[in-house]
């Protein structure tokens, strides 16, 4: 499976399908897991990499969303803990995520060495700022949706790294897959944390390039702003 990105605390990778990233950040003695996915010998990579350099590790996965394709590595990593969005744990279309993994599998005769499942949330992220410290080392979350309703942002201010989920790509348009104006708002709120962490300069997208300086990331603001209202304007006339 391609490494993307590599620094001392922090490994992006990279799935052959959609560019979906996947990533492991170290956190002391704990290690944090986003959204390990696609297929399941990039699965199996991913796990094959905790072992091999976090082995006695405390792990906790985090889920940006529930699209399918960002919980489908979840039964790789029972011991884990999840932290996800209230709205995540709530969400009543669990069995329709489900089905999208099994049709999806189905589809390709693939067969995975781990349970299909939805996770169950253990560190639910219900508040704007919610903040959670690993080993001392703060994890700060906002929601984000309008792609869909139960995305969180995860700002570790001591990596000047900010986990974005589906927003902020470089290969993608703005994929408005629950709210307009929620998405309208997601943006404004990613103004803001720029505004709040003038140090942070590394965005890791769940599709895509991860934008390595403040200019990329407010650039890719800007793009999908100008996109959203183009849109609002089409809609308006």
């Amino acid at each position: 499976m391609k490494i993307q990105y590599q620094n001392h605390h922090i490994t992006v990778f990279e799935s052959a399908l959609y560019r979906t990233t996947s990533t492991v950040i170290a956190l002391g003695q704990a290690v944090l897991i986003v959204d390990p996915n696609w297929l399941p010998i990039e699965v199996e990579y991913i796990g094959q990499y905790i072992q091999a350099h976090y082995k006695t590790h405390q792990q906790y996965l985090l889920f940006t969303h529930s699209d399918y394709d960002h919980i489908i590595g979840y039964g790789k990593f029972p011991n884990a803990k999840v932290i996800a969005s209230e709205k995540l744990a709530t969400n009543p279309d669990k069995e329709k995520i489900l089905q999208q993994i099994k049709d999806f599998d189905d589809q390709y005769y693939i067969k995975r060495n781990y349970p299909i499942s939805y996770p169950p949330v253990d560190i639910m992220i219900k508040t704007n700022g919610q903040i959670l410290s690993i080993n001392g080392i703060d994890l700060l979350f906002y929601p984000a949706p309008g792609h869909v309703r139960d995305g969180i942002f995860t700002v570790i201010p001591s990596l000047d790294c900010w986990v974005v989920g589906d927003y902020l790509s470089n290969i993608e348009t703005p994929m408005v897959d629950d709210n307009l104006q929620d998405y309208i708002l997601t943006l404004q709120r990613a103004k803001l944390i720029m505004q709040q962490y003038p140090t942070l300069d590394l965005a890791i997208t769940g599709h895509g390039d991860i934008a390595k300086n403040r200019q990329e990331i407010l650039e890719r603001i800007a793009a999908d702003q100008t996109y959203l209202d183009d849109i609002c304007s089409s809609s308006s006339l």
